[in-house]
């Protein structure tokens, strides 16, 4: 493979955080041109090198956008409403192949099903881990899986801690909070291991599953390494079924956890996996408290007041 800037790469996705994370590692490193693919292209023209337009709901799109593509990254949103996850990867599979793309990348997840013995039903999961044959069957001179984990920005995004019963803010979640399951990362790191890939097919271009994981925790952990900076958070198992009504998604949240209880985020021993995918990406991930001194500010905490006259401290 060519190491200029020539080569180039096409991202789907890259408006989101797994995409918008792998145009900027490929753009950082100038190893790679970069071509982003949008339903929206005049919104996003300082995107990447190119962009162009392109919709995985239209197959007929796919092809013009993979054309002269050395390589594509794929990652598909299941919380989207109306997505067909084995639908879309079937059309860009194909037109990815159409367009002679040697190294197709698929953002994938463990097959909770086949882990669990089919114990445990978290679609969002082994949706995506059916499409990993597909992806192995397509003909490619490289293909690649990496495996986000479970998002650090989820702690300050939909699984914010939320004022609890007893006081303070915290979590009240459908998991032994004494068991150390979460493979944990900061997302944005994500493109490291990919463009690590795209430069290094001989290492990491022949099936290999590359996870990226910058810390391993329990959720008791979690909340001591964030307190240990400042803050007063706590997290309190709750039942299953309590939570499974709170919002919308819930019950597919408590099954999840159900299920890293049971076999870890990854669902087995991954660190062969791990130390790959470190090695791909040049570095080591960062860890939790590392991103949260920077991300989850803490909060100043009320000054007590008592009866007396007001004092200068």
């Amino acid at each position: 493979m060519r190491n200029n800037n020539e080569t180039l790469i096409a991202v789907i996705g890259a408006t989101g955080q797994q995409g918008g994370a792998v145009a900027r590692a490929l753009r950082a490193g100038n190893q790679f041109k970069v071509r982003a693919l949008s339903r929206h292209p005049d919104k996003h023209r300082g995107l990447a090198d190119e962009v162009v337009e392109a919709d995985l709901d239209r197959p007929e799109t796919l092809l013009a956008a993979f054309r002269s593509a050395h390589g594509v990254f794929l990652v598909t949103n299941f919380w989207e409403e109306g997505t067909d996850e084995v639908t879309q990867a079937s059309a860009a599979i194909h037109a990815a192949k159409e367009a002679s793309v040697r190294h197709f990348i698929w953002s994938t997840l463990p097959n909770v099903e086949a882990i669990s013995a089919g114990k445990f039903n978290v679609p969002h999961f082994t949706g995506k881990a059916r499409i990993d044959p597909m992806v192995a069957k397509g003909g490619f001179a490289h293909h690649t899986f990496v495996i986000a984990p479970f998002y650090y920005q989820n702690l300050v995004g939909a699984l914010a801690p939320q004022k609890q019963a007893d006081g303070p803010l915290g979590w009240a979640l459908p998991l032994d909070p004494d068991v150390r399951c979460i493979h944990m990362g900061d997302i944005h790191e994500l493109g490291n291991i990919v463009a690590g890939a795209f430069a290094h097919p001989d290492q990491a271009g022949n099936g290999e599953y590359l996870p990226l994981v910058g810390d391993f925790m329990s959720f008791n952990k979690i909340v001591a390494t964030l307190n240990r900076q400042g803050h007063d958070f706590s997290v309190n198992q709750v039942p299953k079924e309590a939570f499974a009504s709170l919002f919308p998604h819930a019950a597919e949240v408590a099954e999840t956890f159900g299920y890293f209880q049971a076999h870890t985020y990854l669902g087995s021993d991954s660190s062969d996996r791990i130390a790959l995918a470190n090695k791909i990406a040049g570095r080591r991930p960062t860890r939790l408290s590392t991103w949260a001194r920077e991300n989850v500010p803490v909060q100043p905490r009320p000054l007590l007041k008592d009866a007396g006259a007001p004092r200068t401290l």
